[in-house]
């Protein structure tokens, strides 16, 4: 138990930070590809910029791994953040270093209670259509044929492409583009689902909501309508038991008062 709570203190105490970086990561990875002509330090800087802030992730996932007091269920269980730990280790590209990026941000991100999931998915269309659009005029803007040469083409191709559109104007030549381009098709439909969902949930709750207040309105109503007959029984017994009284005492009382002959 000690353990485990250390291990969510880590958690909640790294939460704003290792989103921050992610902040960090993404600004490193769009200079290089929206201003490619900018100065070789620069682009040597947001290089080291993303290793530093990937190297963050993966002293996360040890530190979490080592706190867990079981950490072969640990890493059954987190197998997407260690293999989001391993990509880039295995391949050191840019592209690999951001989807490895993505789903670790995603993972933390889940795990914050205070996060609520309409501003978790608004959040992850966002930057699925910045890193997507970054992603694919990287990979297709030096391309034989291609025709996403700047930003303004990727990020088009990228909202027809997550609402499922397709216009066609715009598509990926090359085979990693392609493979950048059924990702994003993937996770449109996966996060319209889910808006889908959670709209509908939200019309079910209100509509739930509406019909116990309508059943206490309706039971307060009967209740105060016995109450109300329960009163007028009462009424109407103490009336009539008030009139035979009356009833009763009227000759004695025709007695008293008669005048004497």
């Amino acid at each position: 138990m000690k353990e485990s709570s250390r291990q969510v203190r880590w958690e909640r105490g790294t939460q704003l930070p290792l989103l921050v970086l992610a902040v960090g990561f993404a600004v490193a990875y769009a200079v290089p590809i929206v201003a490619p002509d900018a100065d070789r330090r620069v682009h040597r800087a947001c290089t080291h910029a993303e290793w530093v802030v990937w190297a963050a992730f993966a002293v996360d996932y040890v530190v979490r791994l080592t706190l867990s007091p079981a950490r072969k269920a640990f890493v059954r269980s987190h197998w997407l953040d260690l293999l989001a730990v391993l990509l880039p280790m295995i391949q050191p590209l840019r592209l690999l270093r951001l989807v490895a990026t993505l789903m670790l941000v995603g993972r933390r991100a889940r795990m914050a209670p205070q996060i609520r999931l309409t501003t978790y998915v608004a959040g992850a269309v966002v930057g699925l259509l910045m890193f997507g659009s970054l992603a694919v005029l990287s990979v297709e803007r030096d391309a034989p044929g291609g025709n996403i040469r700047n930003l303004g083409d990727a990020l088009w191709w990228s909202v027809t492409t997550m609402t499922t559109v397709g216009y066609g104007d715009h598509s990926p030549t090359t085979g990693l583009g392609r493979l950048l381009a059924v990702g994003l098709m993937l996770s449109g439909i996966a996060l319209l689902g889910v808006v889908t969902a959670n709209i509908a949930a939200w019309f079910i709750s209100r509509f739930e909501r509406d019909d116990q207040l309508e059943r206490a309105q309706t039971a307060a109503l009967a209740e105060l309508a016995e109450e109300v007959r329960a009163l007028r029984a009462e009424v109407a017994r103490l009336g009539g038991a008030g009139a035979g009284a009356d009833l009763a005492g009227a000759p004695a009382r025709r007695e008293v008062t008669a005048p004497t002959p």
